[in-house]
């Protein structure tokens, strides 16, 4: 039955199990999801608003949010020629890295994540943080601007040892044993795709890393995992050795379901005939959006890889690779998406469709 997101929320805070894997499409609603589980989490007590912030950080740590502006690269510094990755005051940062020292545990796990070189320089009163890269011959580049993906792994590296203190802290039986109360409360660990920037070894590695965390535990925290990436979900799946996980779906009306399925991936899923039938409903209907170029050209890779092709594009009509090639690369791929209308033009809903149709007639599926 179809409901709405906060229906879905209400579902899994009923839910008694320890872990709650959820496997999504991208822009299917997950980090939505976790916005919304926090709010309903904040919702059940009754308080003025500095009530609402203390909940948030003692009832729910969520890695979504704890994202949201706690770090910024400082454009003066820029101006001025150094790169620089501010981090706002907050609870949290402070507890780590200046009450618990574990600045040095956060560098390993970063470079664990990326590469050993890679180096990030926390300053004395830790407000922010410098990073340089290691050369041949002892070289050394100092006062680097990092990538994005970089970026992400730090936060991910901060976040991972925060909550790696908080378990530790919570496994203590005795509350007055404890380093800190702050956590006595918290009942809910969210943690919203965490893998986006990390290649299949890394993403592996930080798959069986939180499931050795998530086993680790002995107190009552409950874990809320949503992926959109399938090797993830499989691994997490089979190291926690979970009864079942959960497909997120969201439907043309705005609402949604969480169905739940036993089994990893590679038996459950089935994503390139769920693929086929959204694409098969959105031109039967004429709902055809931008986001359907990416799910063809998923389908596209999944079958190319299937078939052992070198390249999804391989697959495309002949006389025309080149020209769909960059349609689709430029729909799915576009880093002006933000600044598109959903709703692609006449020609390119017909090329969704030819497409469709070109590789189910040409490559046999049934």
């Amino acid at each position: 039955m179809n409901s709405p997101l906060r229906n879905i929320a209400e579902k899994l805070d009923k839910n008694n199990k320890k872990t709650q894997l959820i496997y999504a499409f991208n822009g299917t609603g997950k980090t939505r999801l976790s916005q919304t589980f926090k709010n309903l989490i904040i919702s059940q007590r009754k308080g003025n608003q500095e009530d609402h912030a203390a909940l948030t950080r003692h009832k729910i740590l969520y890695y979504n949010a704890f994202t949201e502006d706690l770090f910024v690269w400082d454009n003066d510094k820029h101006q001025e020629g150094e790169h620089q990755l501010t981090i706002q005051p907050n609870s949290f940062t402070d507890w780590i890295l200046k009450d618990q020292g574990q600045d040095q545990n956060i560098v390993r796990y970063f470079q664990s994540y990326t590469h050993q070189r890679l180096l990030p320089h926390f300053n004395e009163d830790f407000s922010a943080i410098t990073f340089s890269l290691a050369g041949d011959n002892e070289q050394r580049m100092d006062n680097i601007k990092i990538s994005k993906g970089e970026e992400n792994n730090l936060i991910w590296s901060i976040f991972f040892t925060l909550i790696n203190l908080v378990i530790a802290e919570r496994n203590i039986a005795e509350k007055s044993e404890r380093s800190t109360n702050e956590f006595d409360q918290l009942r809910y660990i969210f943690i919203d795709d965490p893998v986006s920037s990390l290649d299949e070894n890394h993403l592996i590695q930080l798959a069986v890393d939180i499931a050795q965390l998530i086993k680790s535990s002995e107190s009552d925290i409950k874990f809320i995992i949503t992926t959109h990436n399938p090797l993830f979900y499989n691994v997490l799946y089979n190291e926690l050795k979970l009864p079942n996980g959960y497909i997120l779906r969201r439907f043309e009306d705005g609402e949604f379901t969480l169905e739940e399925k036993k089994g990893d991936s590679n038996r459950c899923f089935s994503y390139h005939l769920y693929l086929k039938q959204l694409l098969q409903e959105a031109i039967k209907e004429n709902k055809i959006e931008k986001y359907h170029f990416t799910l063809l050209r998923n389908l596209y890779e999944k079958t190319a890889g299937f078939l052992g092709y070198p390249q999804w594009s391989d697959l495309l009509p002949d006389d025309k690779q080149l020209y769909l090639t960059r349609i689709i690369n430029f729909t799915s791929h576009s880093t002006l998406s933000h600044e598109m209308i959903s709703e692609p033009s006449e020609p390119e809903k017909q090329t969704v469709a030819f497409l469709l149709n070109h590789l189910l007639e040409k490559y046999n599926f049934k």
